[in-house]
């Protein structure tokens, strides 16, 4: 019988025992094991267990993802996450990875950086944290942080742009699937004026984000047009899936906060990066540490 399903485990240092763990959590849902393999770069180390059910419907795939997360709650062993992930998303021709921007694609809060100019960076953190813990509508959480930049110059966007790092294992990400003739998009709460030039110069296929008003060489504390929150987040998956003719059940969606949510139920599988409780919670699959090119391994890409 082919595999139809891979488990996929990674952490900065796995025991060598972790195919034989991943074997005995999955042997009672009736799971009969073919390839194992082992590989590592320095920095996170992975193990892929290929494997087939009875059933790889939705509802088994999420039963098996509930086997591994009551197994990680009762376990000593931590640092160690497990993606179950269905066989037809890895092997797909083609698959399409959409990544929310701050704090996921990149390691700031571009609001808090812009903030900071105001000398309202606390103020404003403190509002962006309950937002992406799910507390506060986003729409007007984001107008609420928008305001107090009225009046700043518009040189902070480049001053700001200039602080902007990339996750670390970004670029990689975004190159391996672009090498490999998959689509790679961003959609952001954040700006288009931060984002454009990191989307441009990583060769994003489909990217946007909010636009800030800028009259008369100064921000305005607005925005123009309709605010992307979680539910433009969604739209946009399903837009570009579709442009690029690609079942959404071959889509990955990589996001950390609550406005990311909706984006995260509706693709093939949604993982969450260094996130918020909330949206570990619910999400296929959860990345724990900072690399975030172990979503390859997930992809199998």
């Amino acid at each position: 019988m082919t595999s139809n399903v891979t488990a996929v485990s990674y952490g900065l240092k796995l025991s060598p025992s972790e195919p034989e763990n991943l074997r005995s959590l999955l042997a009672d849902s009736g799971a009969t094991f073919e390839d194992a393999s082992s590989a590592g770069d320095g920095r996170f180390e992975v193990c892929t267990l290929d494997f087939s059910v009875p059933s790889s419907s939705a509802a088994d795939i999420a039963g098996l993802r509930h086997v591994i997360a009551a197994a990680k709650e009762n376990a000593e062993r931590t640092g160690v996450d497990t993606a179950i992930v269905p066989a037809e998303l890895r092997k797909a021709e083609r698959k399409l990875l959409i990544m929310d921007v701050d704090s996921t694609l990149i390691q700031q809060e571009v609001i808090e950086l812009l903030a900071a100019y105001a000398g309202k960076r606390d103020e404003v953190a403190a509002v962006t944290e309950a937002a992406m813990r799910g507390e506060l509508d986003f729409a007007q959480s984001l107008h609420a942080r928008v305001a107090v930049l009225a009046g700043l110059p518009a040189a902070v966007v480049d001053s700001v742009r200039a602080e902007v790092k990339l996750s670390e294992g970004a670029a990689e990400l975004v190159a391996a699937f672009k090498a490999a003739g998959h689509a790679v998009a961003v959609v952001s709460g954040g700006f288009n004026q931060i984002l454009r030039p990191i989307a441009e110069d990583l060769g994003m296929d489909y990217w946007i984000a909010n636009e800030l008003e800028i009259v008369d060489g100064a921000l305005t504390g607005k925005v123009l047009g309709a605010v992307i929150d979680r539910a433009a987040k969604e739209k946009y998956l399903r837009e570009w899936a579709a442009a690029e003719g690609i079942a959404l059940e071959h889509t990955i969606a990589v996001g950390d906060g609550a406005n990311d949510l909706d984006m995260l139920g509706a693709a093939g599988i949604g993982v969450a990066f260094n996130a918020k409780p909330a949206v570990r919670a619910v999400a296929d699959a959860a990345i724990n540490m900072p690399y975030l090119d172990a979503v390859r391994h997930i992809a199998g890409v």
